[in-house]
């Protein structure tokens, strides 16, 4: 009975360092990893992304779109195979006015990438990749401390410029939270929760004016523990 349990074991622990080679050598070409050692890069390093962009990505969608001024980050996942070859364009975000869709069709016409690498060996991989569209209007600004973001539950310090209309003729509304003019030509703005909020700015004196807005990201501060 001794002899049959002892065998039993070293053909467990045969089977046991056969599987875990097997495991160690098993077919990876549809695996799909979420983390990997080196992850899959634009072919041109981070200045041809940059050039890439520059030459293919137009600007002026969220503007044509109707979006208010504002600083507006969008983010796809992909997928890139050993090949380099990119699929599984998806958006994470949805800041809207056309500025996904605008991504996701710049991202079918970035060619081939540098595939991912774990192991030593190139696999197909996920990988995210952030765009920032940036939109502005001449003659009018708004200043925070941190460009086009505010903070939740503070005093949010904000510089307000509109060519040729002085600060006490300005009309400054906010679409969630509260803003007021400190009486020192600067305004505070307060928000309680997360999201992104629009900023809209008038002049009293012009009747039936749309006024200009800016778009601002609404963050909650990290309170150190």
């Amino acid at each position: 009975m001794k002899h049959s349990v002892f065998i039993l074991v070293i053909s467990l622990m045969v089977f046991s360092k056969l599987f875990s080679q097997e495991n160690k050598n098993e077919d990876t070409s549809t695996q799909i990893f979420e983390k990997v050692e080196l992850e899959a890069s634009f072919a041109g390093g981070e200045p041809g992304w940059r050039n890439f962009l520059e030459k293919n990505l137009n600007p002026a969608v969220p503007v044509d779109n109707g979006a208010p001024c504002g600083k507006y980050l969008i983010v796809v996942q992909f997928v890139v195979d050993k090949e380099g070859r990119v699929s599984r364009i998806k958006p994470l975000t949805r800041e809207g006015y056309g500025m996904e869709q605008e991504v996701v069709r710049i991202m079918n016409k970035s060619g081939l990438w540098n595939a991912a690498v774990q192991n030593g060996r190139k696999v197909n991989a996920y990988r995210k990749q952030p765009v920032t569209f940036v939109t502005s209007e001449m003659g009018f600004n708004i200043r925070s401390a941190t460009p086009f973001v505010l903070y939740t539950n503070e005093d949010n310090e904000l510089d307000i410029i509109l060519d040729q209309v002085k600060t006490e003729n300005l009309e400054v509304s906010v679409s969630e939270g509260t803003i007021t003019n400190s009486g020192d030509g600067k305004f505070i703005a307060r928000v309680s929760k997360p999201g992104r909020v629009i900023i809209t700015v008038k002049n009293k004196k012009k009747k039936n004016s749309s006024g200009s807005a800016m778009s601002f990201e609404v963050r909650q501060k990290n309170v150190p523990s």
